[in-house]
C-alpha cells in the first residue's frame, strides 16, 4: 500500500481554502509552483512528508538551495518536461532572482501559517526566519513618445487588436490590474460618470476606478464594435466569446511592444498610471484607494522609486519660485 504524503494532502486542502477566499488564478498558480516544489524537496532530500516534521532548518536550507539551483532544473512533475521542454528555454539553468526567492518564502510562509491556524501543527517552522528583501528595481516610466509608439503597434482593424489596444489604454487610464479588467461586464461600466466597478479584485473587495472622457469615447467605440461581432457577456472576450486568460493579454503586450523595440507589460502600465498621477499633482490617499491598496503606506512603498529624472520633472512643475509671482 502506497504511503500518503501528508504535506500534499494538507496542501490540497489549503488550495481549496484559497479558492474559497477568491484568490486570483495567478496567485493560485504561484502557490502551486513554489509550495509543491518545496514539498518535493522535503521528500527527496530529507524524507519528510508530514507537516509536523518540517523544521525551521529545512526551510532555511531550502531557500539557500533555491539560490544555488538553476531555473527550471527541478520540476513539480518530471513528466511535464516532455510537454513543456524546459531545457529549450533561453533562461534554463540561470540563477533564480532574489525576487523569486522572496516569493517562494512568502508562499511557503502563507501555507504554514494556514497549517498553524488550523491547528494541524503546534509550532510554525517559518517563525523567526528573516524575510528575504530583494533590492527594488526602478520601474521605467514610459515617455509620451514611447506610449504613442506602443499603442500604434496594435492593429485596431482586427477584433483582438482593437480589444487589446483598449485594455492597454484602460490600464494606463485607470490603474486597474489586468486580472481585474478581464472579467468585467457591460453593467459594471458607468460611461456617463466615468466609473468602472471592479468585482474581482486582489483583495476580494469590490472597488470603483475612474476613467477619462477620452477613455470613455474609446470604450464606447469598442462596445459598439464588439456588439457587431459577439454576444458575449464579457466586455473583453476572446474571439469565441469566452473569458480571456490573463496570459493571453500579457503575451499580446509583449508581442506588440517588441515589434516597436519596447518591452511593455500590463503591470508596468499600472505602475505608469500611478507615477503619472503623482507627477500631475495627484495625492497619495486618493491614489491608494484607486489602486486598491490596504493603506497609503503600502502605496508609498510601491511607488517611491522615482528616478532622478522623474523627480526633477516633478520638481519643475511644483517649484515654489516657478509658481509664485515674486
Amino acid at each position: 500500500m502506497q504511503k500518503i504524503n501528508g504535506l500534499l494532502l494538507e496542501f490540497d486542502r489549503y488550495m481549496v481554502d484559497c479558492d474559497s477566499r477568491g484568490l486570483s488564478k495567478k496567485t493560485m498558480r504561484s502557490y502551486e509552483q513554489s509550495v509543491r516544489l518545496f514539498i518535493r524537496y522535503l521528500a527527496d532530500k530529507h524524507g519528510v512528508e508530514s507537516p509536523e516534521k518540517v523544521k525551521t532548518d529545512h526551510i532555511k536550507e531550502y531557500l539557500i538551495y533555491v539560490r544555488k539551483r538553476g531555473k527550471y532544473s527541478v520540476l513539480v512533475d518530471d513528466n511535464t518536461a516532455k510537454v513543456n521542454g524546459p531545457h529549450n528555454r533561453p533562461d534554463y539553468g540561470r540563477q533564480i532572482s532574489e525576487t523569486t526567492r522572496a516569493n517562494y518564502q512568502r508562499n511557503i510562509t502563507a501555507f504554514f501559517n494556514y497549517l498553524h491556524r488550523e491547528k494541524v501543527i503546534r509550532k510554525n517552522p517559518t517563525e523567526g526566519i528573516k524575510k528575504i528583501k530583494p533590492q527594488r528595481k526602478v520601474k521605467a516610466l514610459l515617455s509620451e513618445n514611447e506610449l504613442q509608439i506602443f499603442f500604434r503597434a496594435f492593429d485596431v482593424t482586427t477584433f483582438h487588436g482593437f480589444r487589446d489596444w483598449i485594455i492597454a489604454r484602460m490600464i494606463l487610464d485607470t490603474g486597474a490590474r489586468i486580472g481585474e479588467l478581464v472579467p468585467i461586464l457591460p453593467t459594471d461600466i458607468d460611461v456617463r460618470h466615468g466609473a468602472l466597478l471592479l468585482r474581482h479584485t486582489k483583495s476580494g473587495k469590490e472597488r470603483f476606478v475612474y476613467f477619462s472622457q477620452k477613455m470613455g469615447r474609446n470604450l464606447k467605440s469598442w462596445l459598439e464594435y464588439r456588439d457587431r461581432y459577439t454576444d458575449s457577456i464579457y466586455v473583453f472576450p476572446t474571439t469565441r466569446g469566452n473569458l480571456m486568460d490573463i496570459r493571453t493579454v500579457e503575451s499580446s503586450f509583449k508581442k506588440h511592444s517588441r515589434l516597436v523595440g519596447l518591452d511593455v507589460q500590463p503591470h508596468q502600465l499600472r505602475n505608469n498610471f500611478a507615477k503619472y498621477y503623482l507627477i500631475n499633482g495627484g495625492d497619495w490617499s486618493t491614489l491608494s484607494r484607486i489602486l486598491g491598496h490596504s493603506s497609503v503606506e503600502v502605496t508609498q512603498q510601491a511607488y517611491l522609486d522615482f528616478t532622478d529624472k522623474e523627480v526633477g520633472k516633478q520638481y519643475q512643475k511644483h517649484s515654489p519660485l516657478n509658481n509664485l509671482n515674486i
